[in-house]
């Protein structure tokens, strides 16, 4: 009886642990409830996922066909059934800016994406081994950072072609080594550490070492760098556009729409004022998402 009499105390202990247990913690999800309470960075990602959302469902709202010409219809300000105006060709804007977000996007994300691959994989090679690997992988990259990274970037696709392949591949180039130096001070750092000399005792290759141990905890800059990375690059693909060497026509790229409209400033406003504003919007959106991982990840930066 005395057995019986003991379970439904043990019941209710059991409910008051499972109802008081602590909060499941982790790096991460430290790292997003700290995220959570900057606002800016909040007001950033926003910005971001609206974009991304319009990006992706362009083709179902856009009123018109972005590339569809009506001379009649030429530099008409905005009105019921043009929101956005049209521009001198009589196409949509609202259309244009819509799609235009895809070509921005898309351009932005892959040449980052592309730079980090190759940055952070000379950038571990050259602090991990150092001596002569080191030496040739950092003259080269001094050698691409003694060149404006404009500049270089309108040199490599002057030398490739204008298009809008050869800009993103061009941006991913001049941006690896900002990746690469990043990488490289942290492996630096990183192998020193005595969990490292401990996987080395017990039999570690270096490859283990480098991919299990030194690269996970090499990431928290890279995802920073990263962030405010693919606002730099729209900029730059919107420079690239701007100068005839990146998306060529009927491409609705935001930069190039700008130098479309530059000569109907006047008699047009609306031509440029749109794709300005996207082009500023998506920048800010991924700088201050930037900040505020920077401000959660790396705890040098918290005030």
């Amino acid at each position: 009886m005395s057995q019986f009499s003991m379970e439904p105390d043990n019941i209710s202990t059991t409910r008051t642990i499972l109802t008081h247990s602590p909060v499941v913690s982790g790096p991460w999800r430290d790292a997003w409830r700290a995220f959570q309470h900057n606002k800016m960075a909040l007001i950033g990602l926003s910005v971001i996922v609206f974009f991304v959302i319009i990006a992706l469902i362009a083709p179902w709202i856009a009123p018109f066909e972005y590339k569809e010409q009506n001379l009649v219809s030429r530099l008409q300000p905005p009105s019921a059934e043009h929101w956005f105006g049209t521009d001198d060709l009589g196409r949509d804007l609202l259309s244009r800016t819509l799609y235009g977000a895809r070509i921005s996007l898309w351009v932005g994300f892959l040449s980052v994406i592309c730079s980090m691959i190759v940055g952070t994989a000379l950038g571990l090679i050259a602090g991990f081994y150092g001596k002569w690997a080191d030496m040739i992988i950092s003259r080269l990259f001094d050698i691409l950072l003694a060149f404006p990274g404009i500049l270089l970037a309108i040199a490599i696709v002057a030398i490739l072609g204008p298009s809008l392949e050869n800009a993103l591949y061009a941006i991913a180039i001049v941006n690896v080594p900002t990746y690469g130096r990043l990488v490289r001070s942290k492996v630096l750092s990183v192998k020193t550490e005595e969990y490292i000399t401990s996987a080395r005792a017990l039999g570690a290759n270096n490859a283990r070492i480098i991919l299990r141990y030194i690269l996970p905890n090499s990431l928290t800059p890279i995802i920073v760098q990263g962030t405010l990375g693919i606002g730099t690059a729209i900029i730059e693909a919107a420079a690239l556009g701007f100068l005839g060497l990146g998306a060529q026509p009927p491409e609705p790229e935001w930069g190039k729409m700008l130098s479309d409209s530059r000569q109907y400033i006047q008699n047009g406003p609306w031509t440029v004022i749109f794709p300005g504003i996207s082009i500023m919007l998506t920048v800010l959106g991924f700088n201050l998402m930037g900040d505020g991982l920077r401000d959660v990840l790396d705890p040098r930066a918290k005030h």
